[in-house]
């Protein structure tokens, strides 16, 4: 029988052990940062009915979706995780409390164009806080300042985290008589960074039809820099001439104001009004996050107010805030950057015990249970080879300790272990083996997981 030869999918990511542990590491971040702001983690199908994940569908959601037949059945992978969200929380309404926080981390699939850094299969890092019928405005505060806590935790330094409203962004359009452009107009505006001004400004009044006049005014408005506080003083210049502009640009003067109440320094968040994001359904408050020494990367997490999740599936109204991490992105840039701590422990096991002959297993064995009992990850190691085959297995995995059990260490009751990164070995009691070898590790672990 001929062999098939191995291969991964193009545009699907497979890791090798160690990075695979950084991922994890930071994916733990995520969890326990996500969790300290009172999130409740949540775990949708991959798989989910086509007409329920098309419900808002159309255009480029349905050329890219993975859309398949089993049986009678029209079925299709996610290819966000906000969509599956709206469809559990009109479900599962009755019995949840409002407002509903979660958060996922998960995998998605689009059958876009497979390129570098581009993915078909790739993990997705949500928040979202759902509201019955209202939702406080301290909520869009709130999530950036996740934003910041989830990104500093992780060890990044050097990012902003850029702010805008969509009704300030409507408002201004009505103002120029653009409304019934104003989504087209947006989403061009979206495009600044990658194409220019003067490209911006082509697409405005050439496919648009849009007066040169009225886009010299908009390019002039989206231009507005500075500080935040010279940002908010030159928006008011526009007050009073629009209703929708008057409340946007309230709600941007309370976010940008209790982010600093919530521990967001200055320098990491920046009032901006190119950013629109380019989904119809925001509403209120959007984000976009870059790293700053790194702009070509884009976007690293982003995301935005909306006012009726899942108006597809009940007709409750259920607005919400959230934002997005595209983490297999994140972690393949992060990787390619060389950004990623080499020095943080990636081995399975922080222990690998070793008997020294088959008379020794009970006693390897005793040893093992004890250690992880006090939380140490052991591994075992009773294959049947040469010592120095055992070693070379610990340092291939990066192991950082083995224990060498023999007759004397078993008669005397004691260990003998060695550091295997810098060849120390001693033979001591297990309360004050197991002691050192705890320190180290917590001394090794105490590293970010991302250096800039």
């Amino acid at each position: 029988m001929p062999k098939m030869k191995p291969r991964t999918l193009s545009g699907f990511m497979e890791l090798l052990p160690a990075p695979q542990q950084q991922m994890e590491r930071m994916m733990d971040i995520l969890r326990t940062t996500y969790a300290l702001y009172g999130f409740t983690p949540l775990d949708t199908p991959i798989i989910e009915d086509a007409q329920i994940l098309l419900a808002k569908g159309g255009g480029e959601t349905e050329k890219q979706i993975y859309r398949f037949q089993k049986g009678d059945s029209d079925l299709a992978l996610r290819f966000d995780l906000t969509v599956p969200l709206a469809k559990y929380v009109a479900l599962n309404y009755g019995q949840l409390s409002f407002p509903f926080r979660r958060y996922q981390i998960g995998k998605v699939y689009r059958g876009e164009r497979a390129q570098r850094g581009r993915f078909r299969e790739f993990y997705q890092a949500d928040i979202d806080i759902i509201g019955d019928e209202k939702l406080d405005i301290v909520n869009e505060a709130e999530i950036p300042a996740i934003i910041y806590q989830t990104f500093t935790r992780l060890g990044l330094e050097k990012f902003q985290i850029r702010v805008n409203n969509r009704k300030v962004l409507n408002g201004f359009y009505a103002m120029q008589g653009l409304s019934d452009k104003s989504q087209d107009v947006m989403r061009t505006v979206d495009k600044l960074d990658k194409i220019g001004a003067n490209a911006v400004r082509e697409i405005l009044a050439d496919d648009l039809g849009i007066a040169s006049e009225t886009a010299d005014e908009v390019l002039k408005f989206i231009s507005i820099k500075g500080d935040n506080d010279t940002v908010i003083a030159a928006l008011e210049g526009y007050a009073g001439r629009d209703e929708l502009f008057d409340q946007g640009l309230s709600e941007l003067k309370t976010v940008a104001k209790y982010l600093t109440a919530f521990g967001v320094p200055q320098s990491h968040f920046a009032v901006d009004l190119t950013i629109a994001r380019g989904l119809d359904y925001y509403t209120g408050t959007v984000y976009e996050t870059t790293m700053l020494d790194h702009p070509e990367i884009g976007s690293v997490c982003s995301g935005g107010r909306y006012d009726n999740l899942a108006e597809y599936y009940t007709d409750k109204k259920l607005p919400g805030v959230g934002i997005s991490i595209g983490l297999t992105r994140l972690f393949f840039v992060l990787q390619d950057q060389k950004l990623l701590n080499p020095d943080l422990p990636t081995a399975p096991a922080d222990v690998l015990v070793i008997p020294m002959s088959d008379a020794q297993q009970g006693y390897a064995i005793s040893a093992a249970t004890k250690l992880r009992d006090l939380g140490i990850r052991t591994q075992l190691y009773s294959e049947q080879k040469k010592f120095k085959a055992k070693i070379a297995y610990a340092a291939k995995l990066g192991i950082p300790f083995a224990l060498f059990l023999g007759e004397d260490e078993e008669n005397a009751g004691t260990i003998t272990f060695k550091n295997l990164n810098t060849a120390q070995q001693q033979t001591a009691a297990f309360d004050e083996a197991a002691k050192a070898i705890a320190q180290e590790l917590e001394r090794r672990n105490r590293g970010r997981v991302i250096l800039e």
